[in-house]
């Protein structure tokens, strides 16, 4: 049996006859921050309210926890929390009144709320009425909601969106606590790739409701092909000598060099080569291709 927290199987689901999310096949390993990467209306949000059962899909495409949706719906949603699109905060109670309203609503001890305040930290606003929260402190509040009942799965929808700087690494640093300290499965959607390389393991990249990669954050890393960046005095001599000693050149500035990097001996052996040859190497890295123009190179070839 597959240790997944969901797992949609050829996923097809139309709105009026027009298709919205294309066989889409999401595999989800329990214990991890699934990063859900596309443009804005690539099919993310559709996607996880099929995955909440909001809106309804065909038999046997979506399972979570290894069960089928649709006929164990109840025993699922108990495990699964939520914050889709705006959470549902009552703005004239405080943040400690909309927990203990949660809590009241699922029979949980009122106890509780404090527990959850602390966890996504708002003891300290607990009293203070939701209405006069930040937006980072707002989405904090409902992702706290979204805990009341120890959810072991988390649906995130885009839960960075609107947040200044300090707001997303308020709620980078949540989903990374409760995936490491807390054994949520968090499953998070984002159009901002760089915020999901930081907390991601797993990567589904989704386009007009296709998806066109999945797997960990290194298998994704390892489809931007590195290149070595060398800042070298003398530069046309020393892209001359480089050509002569067989190196492609990919690309050169006034500054630097840039040829296709191997691995780190062969960089070492290419600084050796240089410096022996009277050349002053002032730096030499390697460059990856970042998440943005990968995903573009991915989205552009489908």
């Amino acid at each position: 049996m597959n240790n997944y927290a969901i797992e949609t199987v050829g996923l097809n689901f139309n709105f009026d006859n027009q298709p919205i999310i294309k066989d889409l096949s999401l595999q989800v390993p329990t214990g991890s921050i699934y990063g859900f990467l596309g443009p804005n209306g690539a099919g993310k949000t559709t996607t996880i309210k099929i995955l909440l059962n909001l809106l309804k899909s065909p038999s046997d495409q979506v399972f979570i926890f290894g069960k089928e949706i649709n006929h164990n719906r109840i025993a699922i949603l108990k495990r699964v929390g939520a914050l889709v699109e705006q959470p549902a905060i009552y703005g004239h109670l405080s943040g400690k009144e909309n927990l203990n309203n949660r809590c009241l609503l699922l029979g949980i001890k009122k106890t509780k709320t404090d527990e959850m305040l602390a966890l996504v930290g708002l003891t300290e606003a607990a009293n203070k009425k939701a209405s006069k929260y930040s937006l980072g402190m707002k989405q904090r509040l409902g992702i706290a909601l979204a805990l009341v009942s120890d959810p072991e799965l988390l649906l995130l929808d885009e839960p960075t969106n609107g947040l200044d700087p300090n707001g997303i690494i308020e709620i980078r640093n949540l989903m990374l606590d409760l995936a490491t300290n807390h054994g949520k499965t968090i499953l998070v959607s984002s159009h901002l790739l760089a915020e999901i390389e930081r907390t991601a393991t797993h990567v589904g990249i989704i386009n007009r409701g296709k998806l066109l990669f999945q797997g960990t954050i290194d298998e994704l890393h390892q489809l931007s092909k590195p290149m070595l960046e060398i800042e070298v005095d003398r530069i046309e001599n020393a892209s001359e000598f480089l050509k002569n000693a067989g190196y492609s050149i990919t690309a050169q500035t006034e500054k630097r060099i840039t040829i296709p990097f191997t691995n780190a001996k062969d960089s070492g052996i290419l600084n050796s080569l240089l410096i022996q040859n009277g050349f002053t190497v002032s730096s030499l890295y390697q460059q990856r291709k970042d998440l943005e123009n990968l995903f573009l190179d991915i989205t552009k070839n489908n």
